[in-house]
């Protein structure tokens, strides 16, 4: 009995399931109803990740056929799906358009430095990325989308159903559909992990991660500045501590001793006062 190669493994749910991609919205699109598998008791639809994984394969058979990777556009206007698309680009060398999507992109020829003919485009969001929809659809292009439970999908040929709000999930999606493809293509084996992580598509707050080398950067400098012989005196100051505190006990007592003389010192003196002012009188 042969076992089919493109089934969804137990591994490749778990990750679905940690990246919160079956996580859907709180509405429902009529046209998303047969992707929704339940509703949880907070309000969110759960997507049924079956579909989710036939879906991806399916996307990527279809752009595995393109001949030409140039030909494909991918598009993210999101921020948390711009990483995710310059990674795709890298490993499978589709065309990436990251950030803001200029309006003429697809239509107006007079764009020498934006202008694109794709044969297909792959978007993040049918909602950010709309004009890229649009366009599209004016040149007869198919669309392949990522869409959640309440995303339309005007002009969508293939809609990849997950969770396209969530950082983890979009860059996994994008991670099992590069692997994918390279796996049709036969540039690595399907009985082998893949080396890249999924990690590397997720998205990162550059803020974070600039303040990381700074803070690793002020530690390294203060065990630099500290010299080398702190250690060794923090080490002996017991000792110290122990000396200084016999030498003081020591000079303490002398002090009280000659303190006790002046009394008698001070009695003598006062008799001595007493006599001359006597004579005197």
């Amino acid at each position: 009995m042969s076992t089919n190669v493109l089934a969804i493994t137990e591994d490749t749910t778990h990750k679905l399931l940690v990246a919160q991609s079956h996580v859907g919205a709180e509405n429902v699109d009529s046209r998303m109803q047969r992707y929704v598998w339940s509703k949880r008791v907070d309000g969110q639809h759960i997507i049924n990740l079956q579909y989710t994984w036939d879906k991806i394969v399916m996307a990527a058979r279809i752009i595995a056929a393109i001949e030409n990777p140039k030909d494909v556009a991918v598009i993210s206007a999101r921020d948390w799906g711009q990483r995710a698309v310059l990674k795709f680009a890298h490993y499978t060398g589709v065309t990436p358009i990251a950030g803001r999507f200029t309006p003429g992109t697809f239509t107006n020829q007079q764009q020498q430095k934006d202008f694109k003919e794709p044969r297909l485009i792959l978007v993040t969001d049918t909602r950010l990325d709309h004009q890229a929809i649009i366009e599209a659809s004016y040149v007869n292009v198919p669309t392949i989308a990522f869409v959640n439970t309440d995303s339309p999908l005007h002009y969508v040929d293939v809609a990849i159903p997950c969770n396209n709000a969530a950082p983890q999930s979009i860059g996994l999606i994008y991670w099992l559909l590069c692997r994918e493809i390279l796996r049709i293509k036969g540039k690595i084996p399907r009985n082998q992990e893949w080396e890249v992580m999924p990690d590397l598509f997720f998205w990162r707050d550059p803020t974070k991660e600039e303040e990381k080398p700074q803070e690793e950067d002020f530690s390294r400098n203060q065990t630099e500045s500290a010299p080398s012989g702190a250690f060794e005196a923090l080490s002996n100051q017991p000792d110290n501590l122990n000396t200084n505190a016999s030498s003081q006990d020591a000079a303490w007592t002398g002090n009280a001793a000659s303190n006790a003389s002046f009394p008698a010192n001070n009695s003598s003196t006062s008799a001595e006062a007493d006599s001359a002012w006597s004579n005197l009188n």
